[in-house]
């Protein structure tokens, strides 16, 4: 897919030359009379019925009018001459009928256009209730969730009585400043720009750059484009708090590079003249509620397809971990320690990387990886998620891209002091993702030691303190947990060898 857009059409005027500038492959239409906004077919049904009602009424004055005393001959010839009368009375009129006619109509469509109301896509007044129900985004809309799929919106469908989305403003910084509406497509509001193909409209409470909560906010779009032939978008508009964004991380985006077979567009209306000029989709489909609404089985589905798209993306096997054995014919079990820098790094990372050896090392083909992530390509993470059987990490964005190993692959994850108490229900994402995306969690150790708070631990002002801090180690626990996990991945994997499948493809191609 080109990273340009599709068509783009306005009702009034045409985008400035700016936005060759930026090699928009926009096609503008300039509206030549005024009498364009309805269909040719809407005009001569109009004008047809204008027609028969006039005859119509005629007929039925000829029919009123007494009849004649004189021969046959005479009142045919009479009943001939009052036709030609109706005839001509009507091809004299037609024309003033027809202008009265579309008069009335142009009239009515200007009130339709003035009629579009544009409300804040930010509504302040649930800002308490930012992610409940209809959310503060888009606050008059409800959306459509079927049974076990993702809720979302549709623009045009029966639920907007066939209206379009439109949107109006570019602000960054104040999402109540850019609104929203609704319109007809023959009566879309004054100066509109209309821009045809698919259009994805994402609401992220978090942000694009974090490859967790990007992630969490493309998964609906990827389940709708699989329920949906494999729909691709022409282009996406991203909204945080209903301020526009430009750009997401390039992680994700190359997620989406690989899951929709070409760079994602993101739209910035750089071609719309005025900031507060309306621009309208031909058709949009939106989410603001994340994976929210979805059943554990279509997530699965989901993450599979991503999984596959990635592999094929990176040229990386699609045929997983069960096709890869030693020379005795014995499955590789592979170990990746995910390491950070920084905030939640472990204290000695060479004392818990030699525990994972020395356990590694007791079972037949077993290896140990140590990466990092943050030097990592996209590709990188997906060949090496590839050969991994068990992800051992800190908590941490990069165990994100747990996903990528095979299904039932085990996951270990470390926090540090202060996090059980404090930090809240984001603290088991990672296990929420394990679930989703078909991966085993085997667990969290949490550190009981760490820095200091000069409050009570259990004072939410400690949580500052504890959010970065380092990870110990517990040389006998580990290396049992360890020992535990192998043994489980170790049956899992023979037992998978033995019934052993080959890869059909990723779901849509």
């Amino acid at each position: 897919m080109s990273t340009a857009p599709p068509e783009m059409d306005r009702t009034t005027s045409p985008i400035s030359s700016k936005a060759h500038h930026h090699h928009l492959k926009h096609h503008h239409h300039r509206t030549l009379s005024p009498f364009s906004f309805y269909s040719p077919k809407l005009s001569i049904y109009i004008l047809a019925t204008c027609v028969i009602l006039f005859i119509l009424f005629n007929i039925q004055y000829s029919l009123q009018t007494p009849p004649s005393n004189s021969p046959l001959s005479t009142s045919s010839w009479s009943l001939m001459h009052q036709w030609q009368r109706v005839i001509n009375t009507t091809t004299t009129t037609l024309a003033s009928s027809s202008t009265n006619c579309t008069n009335e109509l142009i009239s009515l469509a200007d009130k339709l256009r003035h009629s579009v109301t544009f409300l804040p896509l930010k509504d302040l007044r649930y800002t308490q209730t930012a992610l409940q129900g209809h959310t503060w985004f888009m606050s008059s809309m409800y959306d459509t969730h079927e049974e076990y799929e993702v809720q979302y919106q549709q623009f045009p469908t029966e639920n907007s009585h066939g209206r379009l989305l439109c949107l109006k403003g570019r602000d960054k910084h104040d999402g109540s400043w850019n609104s929203y509406a609704l319109a007809w497509p023959e009566t879309l509001p004054f100066n509109a720009t209309l821009m045809k193909g698919l259009t994805f409209v994402s609401y992220n409470h978090y942000n694009y750059d974090n490859i967790w909560h990007g992630l969490s906010a493309m998964v609906p779009f990827v389940a709708w484009h699989k329920k949906n032939k494999c729909e691709i978008p022409n282009r996406w508009v991203l909204y945080h708090w209903g301020e526009l964004r430009l750009n997401m991380g390039l992680w994700l985006k190359t997620l989406m590079e690989a899951t929709f077979n070409g760079p994602p567009y993101i739209e910035g209306f750089e071609g719309v003249l005025g900031d507060d000029e309306p621009v309208c989709f031909e058709k949009a489909v939106v989410m603001r509620h994340n994976e929210g609404g979805m059943s554990r089985e279509r997530r699965m589905e989901v993450y599979d397809l991503m999984r596959c798209k990635a592999r094929m993306y990176c040229n990386v096997s699609l045929e997983g971990r069960v096709a890869q054995v030693n020379d005795k014919g014995v499955p590789v079990i592979g170990i990746t320690m995910f390491m950070r820098t920084g905030p939640r790094s472990f204290r000695n990372q060479t004392e818990v990387i030699g525990i994972f050896e020395t356990e590694c090392a007791k079972v037949d083909s077993c290896r140990v990886m140590v990466a990092y992530s943050n030097n990592l390509t996209f590709c990188d993470q997906v060949k090496l998620m590839s050969m991994t059987d068990i992800l051992v990490s800190p908590h941490g964005a990069q165990l994100t891209n747990m996903f990528l190993m095979d299904r039932n692959s085990s996951v270990m994850e470390f926090f540090p002091k202060g996090w059980l108490k404090l930090a809240g229900v984001g603290q088991y994402v990672y296990q929420w993702i394990a679930s989703w995306s078909g991966m085993r969690h085997q667990g969290a150790w949490r550190d009981p030691n760490g820095d200091k708070c000069p409050y009570p631990e259990d004072d939410r002002r400690c949580m500052s303190i504890f959010k970065s801090g380092k990870i110990g180690h517990n040389e006998t626990y580990f290396g049992e947990w360890a020992r535990n996990v192998l043994a489980e991945v170790k049956t899992r994997k023979v037992e998978e060898a033995s019934k052993k499948t080959s890869s059909t493809g990723c779901a849509c191609t």
